[in-house]
């Protein structure tokens, strides 16, 4: 059987080849004196091109006198030189400036409203510091100081050398509005608005865990946000010079024991005023009692 006949690549074939080495190799050479070229840059960014500039005794002329000239390192005469680094073009000033090292301070931030200059001056790139800040713009939020362990931008690294720096102040359950609320980890807008309702009825929460006296609100749920919340003492409740119909109002007393209380105040020595007096002489429920003791009360007068 006679053999298969050789084939010998074409003309086109060849020279389509030949050109592609030779993009290939232009390529290669392109990056090559392109890194050569900033790392002249780099090389050079302590040592800038030097321009000097000479005057003589045409100083004196300008009025200049020797005191002048000796204060600027100059003799009063004589031909003398002026170092000064010559300009260069906006191209090799963006590549000293991005090539120079940065200085990484450490200081005290909230993640959630530092700017991105501060994120900059914390370590991250101008594009990291960019990424956090979209995050948020679209409505992230750093609940912890692991949450912002978590963002793909933070190195691990980073997050070590920063993480006694982190700030994220507790949310204060006295004064945060529905919005603020519905940030927090399982609260959805019906808690968010009973937490409201409920604080205007109490006139403040003096407790976190008064929360679970919301209907359905359970220790799980409170557990899953204590340590974002905090609860600074409100306005002390009036339960000694509030109307009847104020006292009506609280969540913990009933309108009957809101006129037993007027009552009571009116009958009893300021000492004998207490939530447990009100409770021994039946004013009070042994439920409402126990309620009543966990908010803070104002001394009578």
């Amino acid at each position: 059987m006679e053999g298969k006949k050789k084939q010998t690549p074409t003309s086109s074939f060849v020279a389509g080849a030949i050109a592609l080495l030779f993009l290939i190799i232009g390529y290669e050479v392109a990056l090559f004196v392109h890194k050569a070229a900033v790392l002249r840059i780099a090389a050079n960014r302590d040592r800038p091109d030097t321009v000097y500039v000479y005057v003589g005794d045409t100083l004196a002329s300008l009025g200049m006198t020797d005191s002048t000239l000796s204060s600027r390192g100059l003799r009063p005469r004589g031909s003398h030189s002026i170092r000064k680094n010559a300009p260069h073009s906006p191209a090799v000033v963006a590549v000293r400036e991005k090539l120079a090292p940065r200085k990484v301070e450490s200081f005290r931030f909230n993640p959630n409203t530092v700017s991105v200059e501060d994120l900059q001056r914390l370590g991250f790139s101008q594009k990291q510091a960019q990424s956090i800040e979209n995050y948020r713009n679209k409505g992230g939020r750093f609940r912890r100081p692991e949450d912002f362990a978590k963002s793909f931008v933070v190195a691990d690294s980073v997050y070590r050398r920063l993480e006694k720096f982190i700030d994220i102040p507790r949310l204060d359950i006295n004064q945060a509005d529905s919005a603020a609320l519905l940030a927090l980890p399982g609260i959805g807008p019906y808690f968010a608005g009973k937490i409201v309702s409920y604080r205007e009825r109490l006139g403040g929460y003096s407790s976190v865990e008064q929360l679970l006296e919301i209907y359905h609100f359970d220790k799980a749920k409170l557990d899953g946000l204590r340590d974002l919340i905090k609860c600074p003492a409100p306005v002390p409740f009036g339960l000694w010079t509030l109307s009847e119909a104020d006292l009506s109002r609280h969540p913990h007393i009933s309108r009957a024991e809101a006129h037993g209380i007027v009552l009571y105040r009116q009958h009893n020595a300021p000492e004998a005023c207490t939530v447990e007096g009100l409770r021994k002489a039946g004013v009070l429920s042994e439920e409402h009692a126990a309620a009543l003791s966990r908010c803070l009360i104002a001394p009578i007068d």
